[in-house]
């Protein structure tokens, strides 16, 4: 694990004692059906594997973790869910915060809640019901100061992962990716700067949608998370990827040429030198220094070069 990996000899500035984990979901939403399909919708949810470690990485035993159902038109449902697979961990300190309009999130008592709790679970959904219920409240802001300085950890999935950057992909078509303007950008909770994360990623074919989201945020770097599959990111900046599929990183920094500030809306966007790296589960990248490893054994050694 990350977390028993030295600490680097130069000094780090604002460093986050806190850990994040974002997770790309596994099954399609039940929250938005498609009336005019007749497909099945199922919970977004994922395998135990990854749920098992966000409980280890919570430096207290029998942790009280928060899941907010916030992104959910299903909240109740999902909350079982939660609920159910905690108790098959072991973990049975569980609350659920079914924080559903703006009004809710002042509620002093989810507000202690949030102070006391050690580890934090948003749910999918709608990531910009999350956003426009959270930002700006005074639970946004003691989840920012508690993982700035305190070991705490949280953790989102689809929805939940995605809203943690600052800028957050609000929606957007796959097929339609590349073509100027077909990604809609929204402002995120601000866990993560200069980083925009997708999920379900491999199997919707996002890769085009966080292209297209990347190039228009310059010196940004990309995270596609695919199902069954997140990243523990610890310190702010490191990243190791867990689960059982893969995560796609893009890197925008060494772009040459874009024609996206040039091109009319709904016209095909050029991109030159876009680096891109595909991580499987226990390779390690370093966002600050835009490295690959591929494990904690490989990068440790690299981290304490002066």
């Amino acid at each position: 694990m990350l977390s028993s990996i030295y600490k680097s000899k130069l000094p780090e500035v604002n460093t986050p004692k806190g850990k994040l984990i974002a997770i790309g979901g596994n099954e399609d939403k039940g929250s938005y059906p498609n009336p005019k399909s007749k497909r099945k919708y199922y919970l977004d949810f994922f395998e135990l594997g990854i749920l098992k470690r966000f409980i280890q990485e919570i430096p207290t035993k029998n942790p009280t973790i928060e899941v907010i159902t916030t992104a959910s038109m299903i909240p109740e449902e999902v909350g079982e869910r939660y609920i159910s697979a905690f108790g098959i961990l072991g973990c049975e300190k569980i609350n659920l915060m079914h924080i559903r309009e703006e009004d809710d999130v002042h509620n002093p008592e989810y507000i202690e809640r949030i102070r006391k709790a050690d580890g934090i679970m948003f749910s999918g959904g709608d990531q910009s019901r999350i956003t426009r219920i959270f930002n700006g409240s005074e639970i946004v802001e003691i989840l920012k100061d508690r993982y700035q300085h305190e070991e705490f950890v949280v953790a989102g999935t689809s929805a939940g992962a995605m809203a943690m950057s600052k800028v957050m992909i609000k929606g957007g078509s796959a097929p339609e990716s590349l073509l100027r303007g077909a990604v809609k950008i929204g402002h995120g909770l601000s866990l993560l700067d200069n980083v925009i994360i997708d999920t379900h990623f491999v199997i919707r074919g996002r890769f085009g949608r966080l292209m297209e989201a990347v190039v228009t945020h310059p010196k940004t770097i990309g995270i596609g998370l695919g199902e069954d599959t997140g990243v523990l990111i610890t310190e702010g900046h490191i990243i190791e990827t867990i689960g059982s599929n893969l995560v796609v990183i893009a890197d925008s920094h060494e772009i040459n040429y874009t024609n996206v500030n040039e091109v009319e809306m709904g016209r095909p966007v050029a991109i030159s030198n876009l680096i891109m790296h595909v991580l499987a589960k226990g390779n390690v990248y370093d966002i600050e220094t835009r490295e690959f490893f591929k494990d904690a054994a490989d990068f440790k050694p690299a981290r304490l070069q002066v």
